[in-house]
């Protein structure tokens, strides 16, 4: 999936519209945007419909239906809802407010998730795809290490308890573990990354491994 292609995705979605919606990308569309191109047949992301949109025919069916029909028009397939945070048991927290611009095509206006809350979905998942795009994507981008840690351990700690808050754990500490110097250089200590990750999800009693 390639910047341009996510661009002709999103204009011919703003000619099938005709009510105003804000888009936030995520996915790897967003690593696209961001700075990691690499192959991909989807494009995940919420939508927000406006406000003064009150007619039933310009609600969500409306939309539903046009982002359907851009999907055959594109042959790219898609993932969307109205709410992100539902998309996996580890809450995105407030990520509504924390999105950056990207572009407007008509009346179709696409942010982007920000680095560290994009990446919570992507060390819930852990797949080696999403490694791949977790470190190209914070090297480049850059996130201050220090928040971007703390946000993923408040986010392990607002999340119901589960399997997964456990494998979020795992993930979290594995990937600081072997990746945190090549993504932030030696200013960035693992074991230190660790312990910030845990004390702000509330862990305690465990060193770092």
């Amino acid at each position: 999936m390639s910047p341009a292609e996510i661009d002709r995705f999103f204009k011919i979605l703003s000619e099938e519209t005709d009510q105003p919606i804000t888009i936030i990308l995520t996915g790897a569309a967003a690593g696209a945007v961001m700075g990691n191109v690499r192959p991909s047949l989807d494009i995940d992301f919420a939508v927000t419909l406006a406000s003064s949109s009150t007619k039933p025919e310009k609600g969500w069916p409306a939309v539903e239906e046009a982002v359907q029909i851009t999907s055959r028009k594109t042959g790219i397939a898609v993932n969307f809802s109205a709410d992100l945070d539902r998309w996996s048991s580890i809450t995105l927290l407030d990520y509504a407010h924390h999105t950056k611009p990207y572009q407007r095509f008509g009346r179709v206006t696409v942010r982007i998730l920000e680095p560290p809350y994009w990446a919570i979905g992507k060390l819930a998942r852990f797949v080696q795809s999403d490694l791949d795009d977790l470190r190209r994507v914070l090297k480049i981008q850059s996130p201050p290490w220090p928040s971007t840690v703390r946000l993923w351990g408040k986010a392990l700690k607002s999340s119901p308890p589960s399997t997964s808050c456990f494998q979020f754990r795992q993930h979290v500490e594995q990937f600081l573990r072997t990746h945190a110097k090549e993504i932030w250089g030696t200013r960035c200590d693992p074991a230190r990354a660790i312990q910030e990750f845990r004390r702000a999800a509330g862990v305690r009693g465990v060193k770092p491994g």
